[in-house]
């Protein structure tokens, strides 16, 4: 992640209105892309984890080339960086996993909500390594935090338990996912992000597969749509948008456009699944997406350096 200082300087060397409204499109229409993930998931008929497996498999070439294009490095990783590579990959690995599995047993807005619980996870994290106590909204986005993820899960426990286990799932996802991204800080910054995406998959993929194989899932899918849609929706157009877009705003902005996909997994569960949300259900999500407000705004304040 880029420093606070950076990103101011990207932020106000936007004074071209047109320039700032494209950059601003981009970063919704690549959170609005990434939404979509969930309902394809569903749709796929592939188990959730080939689904995963598939989602990165067929990107790959895509991302080669556009690492390629960015002139980021692909070759000539010393080991001791390849084998750090391979530890935040198979937590990667394990993030997606965990949250398709999560999507298939909870409704769509909670696994949208639980699986982009990283930011609150790191806001933690990184109270720990400052060893300093919470200030401010940093207590707030604690409490909503608590707060809301109370409300929604209470709420999964009163629909089912399977509802329940997989918003537990989703929440193993976001946790995971705070783990990928501290395993591979410094090799972001040194190698790019697509440079970066792509050793991922290589070493994401055969875990996938495997796991996939283990849990007797069916692989090959028969209707190839959906998977199709979701590698080029999650994997080109969501990602390539959010790489093009992020470091032009600062984080309290990217924390605000990201509430737009869990409303938006919301309104594809109402419509596709009869997922319907209660006024409590809708106070759970609103606590717990101003507590990734929040943290994402603590992060670009230095809470966690990356």
């Amino acid at each position: 992640m880029e420093s606070a200082s950076a990103q101011e300087e990207n932020v106000a060397g936007m004074d071209n209105p047109l320039r700032s409204a494209m950059f601003f499109g981009a970063l919704l229409l690549g959170n609005a892309a990434l939404a979509m993930g969930p309902w394809l998931v569903r749709l796929a008929d592939t188990g959730p984890v080939s689904a995963a497996f598939w989602r990165l498999f067929l990107a790959l070439p895509f991302l080669v080339c556009f690492a390629r294009l960015a002139g980021q490095p692909m070759r000539g990783l010393p080991q001791k960086t390849l084998i750090v590579v391979a530890i935040g990959s198979i937590a990667f690995a394990s993030d997606l996993a965990s949250w398709h599995i999560g999507i298939e047993m909870t409704r769509l807005g909670n696994a949208t909500l639980f699986g982009n619980a990283g930011s609150i996870i790191l806001l933690f994290w990184g109270f720990i390594i400052a060893r300093m106590m919470p200030r401010g909204f940093e207590w707030l986005a604690i409490v909503c935090a608590l707060a809301g993820a109370g409300i929604l899960l209470g709420r999964s426990l009163e629909i089912s338990a399977e509802t329940f286990v997989g918003d537990l799932f989703c929440i193993t996802a976001g946790l995971l996912y705070a783990v990928y991204l501290l395993t591979l800080q410094k090799e972001r910054a040194q190698f790019g992000s697509w440079s970066l995406l792509v050793w991922v998959s290589i070493f994401a993929c055969p875990y996938l597969l495997g796991l996939a194989v283990i849990l007797g899932e069916p692989v090959w899918p028969t209707n190839w749509t959906p998977v199709i849609v979701l590698f080029i929706t999650s994997q080109l157009v969501g990602q390539g948008l959010m790489v093009f877009s992020l470091r032009h705003f600062p984080p309290l902005i990217i924390g605000l456009t990201l509430l737009t996909q869990p409303a938006i997994a919301a309104m594809i569960g109402y419509f596709a699944f009869d997922e319907v949300l209660s006024a409590l259900d809708v106070v759970g999500m609103l606590l717990l997406g101003s507590a990734l407000v929040v943290a994402k705004a603590a992060q670009g304040r230095g809470v966690r350096k990356e």
